[in-house]
């Protein structure tokens, strides 16, 4: 079988696997992808984040430079409760499309870059190679690869990284940063009837989803990556119509860009929005992912796209977080790109799919870049 024909293969079988987060389950992912690299001749360490909840990094290479690393994770958001016309775990393949949850975000891209290292195998053995990083657990905030790095786990020293998320194969140079908050608004109860005895920890919140619809960041709009944005996803307060709720809480989400530390976002926020907010506790932290366009290896990225694939991209980035905001970190001053096959309208949606050709279409951009990698041809 060709490295396509592999690649979609093993796209229907991690879809086969039920990875939902929570629980995760990402073990079944890498009991499935870790025999195949070790039979390959890679080197693997499993390191659990939890029980089931397993990270899987593979090596190949001579020891000797800087190898180049893909990442991906193994985990899927829920479901949601509109009905599937397709069965959510089948890797059903209709019209040149193949269903499932995590299809497109991202079991894609993980196949389509083992299909493609499985075939570089010969170059690998003798250049500085590949380190395959699995994650588990990204969509509730990186804790995959966070805890690969607390843990000390070799993950190789990297000389670039691609990010397999769900990019349609344009290849994009950052993504936005994640801060999520809880900002807490604390009252008085009363009995309902009788409100001038107590504070309304609701009203307090209503004043402060007011001052959230005006605030105005400071940071400037970035070139690439945009504006920073804000949301406020939850509110909750109250515990029945005839007490005076006091205690209400706001769920925010931020978008960041570089220009502004989340520290100085932060503070600019609670400057803004005064006594009313009683407390904020934060829930999320992982920054901006920002490479410049014209690194010698991402020109490079770009040049294989369009020979493979005859699109010219321009730089652009994801406004969705990545494993990357934890690997910049393991990986300092190093390129980062995010790039796989996944259709970036399919995340997150009922009847998700893939389109086949764009994984096949993966196989090869990844084979070339894998190649010139260990030929030093960027």
């Amino acid at each position: 079988m060709n490295a396509s024909g592999l690649a979609v293969e093993l796209t229907q079988a991690l879809v086969r696997c039920n990875t939902v987060n929570p629980p995760g389950n990402e073990s079944d992912c890498a009991a499935l992808l870790a025999p195949i690299l070790k039979g390959a001749g890679f080197s693997i360490v499993s390191h659990d984040l939890s029980p089931g909840r397993t990270n899987l990094v593979a090596y190949m290479g001579t020891g000797q430079g800087q190898p180049l690393c893909f990442a991906g994770h193994m985990d899927t958001v829920p479901l949601g409760r509109t009905e599937w016309s397709k069965s959510a775990f089948g890797g059903e393949i209709v019209d040149g499309k193949l269903f499932g949850r995590g299809s497109s975000d991202m079991k894609s891209g993980i196949a389509a870059f083992v299909a493609a290292v499985l075939e570089c195998r010969e170059e690998l053995a003798a250049g500085p190679g590949v380190v395959l990083l699995l994650t588990a657990s990204e969509e509730t905030g990186c804790q995959g690869a966070a805890s690969l790095l607390q843990s000390q786990v070799e993950m190789h020293r990297a000389g670039a990284v691609i990010i397999g998320e769900m990019t349609a194969n344009i290849p994009l140079v950052g993504n936005k940063g994640a801060l999520w908050m809880r900002l807490a608004m604390r009252g008085k109860s009363a009995h309902g009837s009788m409100p001038e005895n107590g504070i309304n920890a609701l009203y307090k919140a209503g004043r402060v989803l007011a001052r959230l619809q005006q605030y105005r960041f400071q940071a400037e709009d970035h070139q690439i990556l945009g504006r920073p944005t804000l949301s406020v996803g939850t509110l909750n307060g109250g515990v029945a119509i005839n007490i005076v709720p006091d205690y209400a809480e706001l769920g925010l989400d931020v978008r960041t860009v570089p220009g502004a530390t989340h520290t100085e976002v932060k503070e600019s926020l609670r400057s803004h929005l005064g006594d009313d907010v009683d407390g904020i506790e934060q829930v999320l932290d992982l920054p901006s992912v920002f490479s410049e366009p014209n690194n010698a290896w991402i020109a490079s990225v770009y040049a294989t796209v369009l020979r493979e694939t005859g699109v010219a991209a321009t730089p652009q980035g994801a406004s969705y977080y990545t494993d990357g905001c934890v690997l910049q970190r393991a990986f300092p001053n190093v390129p980062i790109v995010i790039l796989g096959p996944g259709e970036p309208a399919m995340a997150h949606q009922t009847d998700e799919y893939c389109r086949v050709d764009r994984i096949e279409a993966a196989v090869r951009i990844y084979r070339s870049l894998i190649v010139d990698w260990q030929r030093n041809r960027f």
